[in-house]
């Protein structure tokens, strides 16, 4: 598996499928690169995959804690990316926003975008002021532990929304540990969950996406991602919707079939467009 710099860290990624479109997938917070395995298994024909360890995720190396978490990863991806064509962006939650926000300022580099729940809350308090406070009472725990630096406290709270259906005592002790000791990233990533720490919803931003875009998100998410996908669409030229059934935040890891299927369908209908 390929290690080397990118976006000025030390990065590891890893490449699977033979299919004659390129991708780059981009994981979310508290994972790695391998959380994409079992979709990528399932698009190995129509797709090669690269999928990269975010900064202080996997084997990659540890984010700084000062530069701008988002920007660090937008270039770890733009360094991955092909340099002569265009590839498919593949993100989920976190890594959704990077995808976007690389669809934004170099749309000439995109051939399609698939955003699986991306965190852009700021867009749907664009459309729905009043969110952000209903966003902000839902788990008043959290806010308050990610604030006082109790990163064991938020953990907790963290995996019962945004987790894969398993609560926290189920985990591993080992599972435990890492993830409390990626909380300090989720403070890092605030900016861009709750405001517009990239510019991408600056008027006028997402018109200029080129690329089809497809945003996908599972039945049983939290409301707030219904209305976050429902935002970016009203303001993305050429965007689909699709979700998936009994699905929550973690549908590519917890439904890789049905998550798979909609992006084959996608990828197979723009093909012939």
């Amino acid at each position: 598996m390929p290690e080397d710099m990118a976006g000025g860290l030390r990065c590891w990624w890893s490449e699977t499928g033979q299919g004659p479109e390129r991708a780059l997938m981009i994981h979310c917070s508290l994972a790695h690169s391998g959380v994409w395995a079992g979709l990528a298994d399932r698009l190995g024909d129509l797709l090669t995959m690269r999928a990269f360890d975010l900064p202080g995720h996997g084997r990659s190396g540890d984010w700084d804690g000062v530069s701008h978490y988002q920007t660090v990863a937008r270039d770890m991806a733009l360094d991955l990316m092909d340099a002569d064509a265009p590839m498919h962006l593949i993100g989920h939650s976190f890594g959704g926003t990077v995808a976007l926000r690389i669809a934004v300022e170099q749309p000439q580099r995109v051939k399609s975008l698939v955003l699986i729940e991306p965190v852009c809350f700021g867009a749907a308090f664009l459309d729905d002021p009043d969110a952000r406070d209903r966003v902000a009472v839902q788990r008043p725990e959290y806010t308050a532990a990610l604030a006082a630096g109790d990163f064991e406290t938020a953990a907790r709270w963290f995996v019962e929304d945004w987790g894969v259906g398993r609560k926290w005592d189920e985990l591993r002790p080992g599972q435990r540990a890492e993830m409390v000791r990626k909380m300090p990233m989720i403070s890092g990533i605030r900016d861009v969950n709750y405001g517009d720490a990239g510019g991408i919803l600056r008027p006028g931003a997402l018109d200029g996406i080129s690329a089809p875009v497809l945003l996908i998100e599972g039945a049983g998410s939290p409301a707030i991602i219904d209305k976050t996908n429902a935002a970016l669409a009203r303001r993305i030229p050429a965007c689909d919707r699709s979700v998936i059934p009994g699905a929550s935040h973690m549908a590519p890891i917890t439904h890789p079939a049905e998550t798979a299927a909609e992006i084959r369908a996608f990828l197979t209908r723009h093909a012939r467009a």
